[in-house]
């Protein structure tokens, strides 16, 4: 069988909550810009602490689903909202105990939120088969580890035209 895949993950930290609305929207811009840069075809998936709240309101419920830890969205999670219009947000698709939605702790221990978060364009949705974070990582930071089952479609294509596009090498 002969294949040929070409998945982009990038990894984003956005601004805090407290960081000015000029920061943020020159964030988003930028982030936008970068997104589009790259081919439509391709697999794209943000992922990173995004520092967003997205709240359970029905609005939102196409974009993020019906599973995010919290009830009421800050700034910063309708902006993710507004910016994911042709993505979906699939950290907050999955039915998990809240324990495993969890992907920041205060340093006191007693704030648990969903901050990081999984994006993919909406085409390629169906390619994410499960979020959810890990508690057990050692990865010496207050954030949890999220892991993310993803498969990939392969489209299958003649030796005649693997040779054109590689040079003369066949994936296999």
């Amino acid at each position: 069988m002969r294949g040929h895949w070409c998945n982009i993950v990038l990894n984003v930290p956005a601004p805090s909550e407290e960081k000015n609305d000029d920061s943020k929207d020159s964030f988003y811009e930028e982030l936008q810009q970068v997104f589009y840069h790259f081919p439509k075809y391709h697999m794209k998936i943000l992922l990173g602490d995004f520092n967003t709240k997205m709240g359970r309101q029905n609005i939102f419920k196409p974009t993020i689903g019906n599973e995010s830890l919290h009830h009421d969205s800050n700034d910063n999670g309708v902006r993710l909202v507004n910016f994911a219009t042709s993505k979906v947000v699939k950290s907050t698709m999955f039915p998990h105990q809240n324990i495993h939605k969890y992907t920041w702790t205060s340093p006191d221990g007693k704030t648990y939120n969903q901050i990081d978060h999984i994006l993919i364009d909406r085409r390629q949705h169906s390619s994410i088969l499960d979020v959810q974070s890990f508690r057990g990582a050692d990865c010496d930071t207050d954030h949890y580890l999220v892991v993310a089952k993803v498969r990939e479609r392969l489209a299958l294509r003649s030796k005649q035209a693997a040779q054109k596009f590689d040079g003369g090498e066949d994936l296999i």
